[in-house]
């Protein structure tokens, strides 16, 4: 099978790429490379299976050429930044909504049918059914990133009807692992490798979100993409579990042997279109035979070692 991975330099896509290889696949990586790193990507280049296109998806004409002879395209580029949406309320547009439309008319021309996309668990914005399935109703939206997300998936439906495609919608909790490169675990570790003895954090450190190790998530993706064979496959992928802001950052420390002192900004957010509470119910998934292995603990104290060994990462952003 012949796979285009964009975003495929990512912390998520080429951890993607590499299993994709290892099965035997023949694989694109397309990525612009403005948050990727050609690092992650240092084992695939050995393989004579693999291609790295370094451009982006508002390239028409590139990403269309790219798409020939395709079997199926694993979307997961994106702007990820929700914190900083409404500083570029532009950006989530451009490279979420926009890049997935172009995206479906490079397959469209290209006669490519199949589409796998990342989409997130804050299209659920302040959901009253705590844990939420995929079928519970859309609330008003609270972050530009997640509006873009709902349109995406709204474009990718629309496709499947107008164009017979077939496509697995997956609404990730926040991923953890090696590569990972932004997000909570990211900036502590950054602000305390900066001061040790102090630790501000957004919000009042009870946010309640779920986690997930990227081990786990490639799991259930490939996992859905043989068992599940609906027009439109939509699933939640996350653990059953809940961690604080606070307990994370306990688990952090203690695994750093650190004791700063904590201050807040305040309030239950800790930005505007922050969810106070995360929870998805993963009940379709786990039907399928998908489980986590990995606990949100144990991803984060392994995000933790890939980070101390590879600190590279703090000055390549």
């Amino acid at each position: 099978m012949k796979c285009l991975v964009t975003g495929g330099a990512g912390f998520i896509g080429s951890t993607l790429v590499d299993r994709l290889l290892a099965e035997g696949h023949h694989v694109i990586a397309y990525d612009n490379l403005s948050t990727g790193s050609g690092k992650f990507l240092s084992s695939a280049h050995d393989n004579s299976a693999f291609q790295l296109i370094e451009a982006d998806l508002l390239d028409i004409p590139k990403l269309s050429a790219t798409m020939r002879d395709v079997d199926i395209v694993f979307h997961l580029a994106a702007n990820a930044d929700v914190r900083f949406g409404t500083s570029h309320p532009d950006r989530d547009l451009q490279q979420n909504t926009m890049a997935t439309f172009n995206v479906l008319e490079a397959m469209r021309v290209n006669n490519v049918r199949r589409i796998v996309f990342s989409s997130t668990g804050s299209v659920y914005g302040d959901t009253s059914v705590v844990p939420t399935p995929e079928d519970a109703p859309f609330p008003i939206q609270t972050s530009l990133y997640g509006a873009s997300k709902v349109a995406c998936e709204g474009l990718l439906t629309a496709y499947c009807e107008g164009f017979g495609f077939q496509t697995w919608i997956f609404r990730f909790v926040s991923v953890l692992g090696p590569r990972y490169t932004h997000g909570h675990v990211f900036d502590f570790f950054k602000m305390l490798l900066t001061n040790p003895h102090k630790l501000h954090v957004l919000g009042n450190g009870k946010q309640q979100k779920s986690y997930m190790a990227v081990s786990d998530c490639i799991d259930g993706i490939l996992l859905a993409i043989k068992h599940a064979h609906d027009k439109v496959n939509i699933f939640n992928l996350g653990t059953d579990t809940t961690c604080t802001v606070n307990q994370s950052i306990s688990w952090i420390c203690n695994h750093l042997g650190l004791n700063p002192a904590l201050s807040y900004s305040g309030g239950d957010r800790g930005w505007v279109g922050d969810s106070p509470l995360i929870n998805l119910d993963t009940q379709r998934i786990r039907a399928l035979g998908w489980e986590p292995k990995s606990t949100i603990q144990e991803a984060v104290i392994s995000t933790l070692k890939w980070l101390s060994s590879n600190r590279w990462v703090f000055n390549a952003r």
